[in-house]
């Protein structure tokens, strides 16, 4: 009888771990799994800060661990390949652009305070009667007579509809590569290259521009405009409509040979060149729509820009590194 109780001790002894081992398992868990983590926010600048709460250890988490060991591991490494950099896909409806794009979130000092999809940015309602800031970049280019491009914007944009405006206005997405995320420090020094790699992106996508006939280096940061417009020919209740709401960054880029404009008729109706007369004579053509952004850049400062455009595109002359809260 005692022979075979020692058997049974020995036998619980060589498969019970001991509480120690258990420990070990758990550290070694969190360990994997933190730099994991550290390595992924390294290689990946933009998504980061999506990971640090994660990296922050809880009662609730080790225990986790503890259960699902490397099952928890795998469950990270597929999130975090859901959520990394790729490249932008423009062969999409609006509405899959609404539900997909992810804005960059600011606060009113253009500090990055999170990420939205482009419809939730843009509903003005009664929660958010102003809709959700966030940046967004007017694209000035110009052709070797110092002529300015236009465009009209598709009857089929959700906001501001047929609109005509700058020749290119958009949004710098967080997620995709090149990044697209400013840095302030960059954006203090009166380098913008996100904004720039987000612009070049959207002129080839709305007019057919290529990347190599807009060379990222030609463009020239100017200053940010905040503002804030509804769009009321979308209002479809009193409390409810599309709007903007952004920290716009404004760029200006002269081509100096032909451009290959090819317009894509998802994103715009109409284009054409004009000089400052050919403008002034359009804006007062009580037929045609302009985008609310448009006519406070044409009003505060785009005819000094123009007017010098020589000096606006290779000094330092225009560019502050000012926020201007302007509206209507």
């Amino acid at each position: 009888k005692r022979e075979r109780e020692r058997e049974r001790e020995e036998k619980r002894r060589r498969t019970t771990k001991p509480a120690c081992m258990l420990r070990g398992s758990l550290h070694w868990t969190w360990v994997r799994r933190t730099r994991f983590l550290r390595n992924y926010a390294s290689s990946s600048s933009s998504s980061s800060s999506c990971f640090s709460s994660l990296m922050e250890p809880s009662p609730a988490r080790s225990s986790f661990c503890l259960k699902r060991g490397r099952g928890e591991e795998r469950a990270f490494k597929s999130a975090a390949s859901n959520m990394s950099t790729t490249a932008w896909v423009g062969n999409q409806s609006q509405e899959e652009f609404m539900q997909k794009d992810m804005c960059i979130l600011v606060n009113e000092s253009d500090e990055v305070t999170g990420y939205a999809n482009k419809k939730d940015c843009h509903v003005f309602n009664a929660k958010q009667p102003k809709g959700l800031l966030h940046r967004a970049f007017s694209v000035f280019l110009f052709n070797e007579r110092n002529e300015l491009l236009l465009q009209q914007r598709a009857s089929t944009k959700i906001t501001f509809p047929s609109v005509w405006t700058n020749s290119c206005c958009s949004h710098p997405l967080n997620g995709y590569e090149p990044s697209e995320v400013e840095s302030l420090v960059d954006t203090e020094s009166g380098r913008t290259p996100g904004t720039i790699n987000a612009a070049v992106r959207k002129l080839d996508h709305e007019l057919g521009i290529r990347p190599d006939q807009v060379p990222k280096d030609k463009f020239k940061f100017q200053t940010r405009l905040h503002y804030c417009a509804r769009d009321d020919s979308t209002k479809k209740e009193e409390s409810w409509s599309w709007g903007e709401h952004e920290m716009d960054y404004i760029l200006l880029i002269r081509t100096n040979e032909a451009l290959d404009v090819v317009p894509n008729a998802e994103e715009v109706d109409d284009w054409k060149y004009v000089n400052a007369q050919e403008l002034k004579d359009m804006m007062e053509d009580k037929d045609l729509l302009w985008s609310p952004w448009f006519r406070i850049i044409e009003k505060e400062f785009l005819h000094t820009w123009w007017e010098n455009l020589d000096e606006a595109l290779t000094s330092q002359t225009f560019v502050d590194n000012k926020i201007h809260k302007l509206v209507l």
